[in-house]
């Protein structure tokens, strides 16, 4: 564990919700929280390569990956993690899951899974939550016999407690809100981390910082400028959680949508080191 992360602080995890339970008007529900970019052709291209179109496909020997498609507020942020899943080094097959998809976030559909991917893109996590609760004692379980539990941004948040799958060796706590903060505001940006030991820049929006117990078996893997935790791999019993209050998914279309510029370049080894972090595949 970095020693700056340093233990959960009194009270830690309650200004994260500012704006996840509804506080703001409606309108600015939908722009608010973890959105990335809601880009409707890149899910439709994603959506076309999960009913079998074209790319670098993994074939039905690749291990399984869920990721949850219920209600959120970005279109497009469940197809960026299937895309990246299915492009990567060692490829994933990829089913959605969640309300609407047809297939319910159950035991028996985690079953067959080696990864359970929550994305970003929500807005409201109490009514995120409402979905999702039914399902938490399954994946809790899940987990805690060897799964990998993959939480970005907004599925971060959800790794946390009151509400959340409770997955993390402390919580979580909006990285805005925090008062050392170097990002004041909700608005996409492109934030610097540490990477183990290198400076890197990722995609931004209004994401969690994680706030460790004091001890915590963590590997930290990115801090944000005031040294807080931006990434983080954790056990929970036999399986792995990893979380990252960045978007490391993001690609070209969400930086063009922005108007954003990462000075690294659009890259996904971050993606892939924490994916293979999480899912113990390296």
């Amino acid at each position: 564990m970095d020693p700056s992360v340093g233990p959960r602080p009194p009270g830690a995890g309650v200004d994260r919700r500012r704006l996840l339970f509804g506080i703001l008007p409606a309108a600015a529900l939908l722009a608010a929280g973890c959105g990335g970019s809601g880009s409707d052709e890149r899910g439709a291209r994603a959506d076309s390569d999960e009913r079998g179109g074209r790319g670098n496909r993994p074939g039905d020997g690749s291990p399984l990956a869920l990721v949850y498609n219920g209600p959120q507020g970005c279109s497009g942020c469940a197809p960026s993690v299937a895309d990246l899943l299915r492009r990567a080094p060692q490829p994933f097959r990829v089913t959605y899951v969640g309300p609407g998809t047809g297939v319910p976030l159950t035991a028996d559909a985690l079953a067959d899974a080696q990864l359970y991917v929550q994305p970003g893109g929500g807005a409201d996590l109490e009514r995120t939550w409402r979905d999702l609760r039914g399902s938490a004692n399954a994946v809790r379980d899940w987990v805690r016999g060897g799964g990998s539990y993959l939480g970005l941004c907004f599925g971060a948040y959800l790794a946390g407690r009151n509400p959340g799958f409770d997955l993390l060796p402390g919580d979580t706590d909006g990285y805005i809100d925090l008062p050392d903060t170097t990002i004041h505001h909700q608005r996409d940006t492109v934030v610097p981390v540490t990477w183990r030991d290198k400076k890197r820049h990722m995609y931004f929006q209004d994401g969690p910082a994680f706030l460790l117990d004091e001890d915590a078996d963590a590997d930290v893997l990115a801090t944000y400028p005031n040294g807080s935790a931006a990434v983080v791999v954790a056990p929970y019993g036999k399986g792995r959680v990893g979380v990252s209050g960045p978007h490391p998914e993001a690609d070209r279309s969400w930086y063009a949508e922005k108007g954003l510029r990462n000075p690294d370049g659009v890259r996904f080894d971050l993606a892939h080191e924490l994916v293979g972090a999480t899912a113990g595949r390296r």
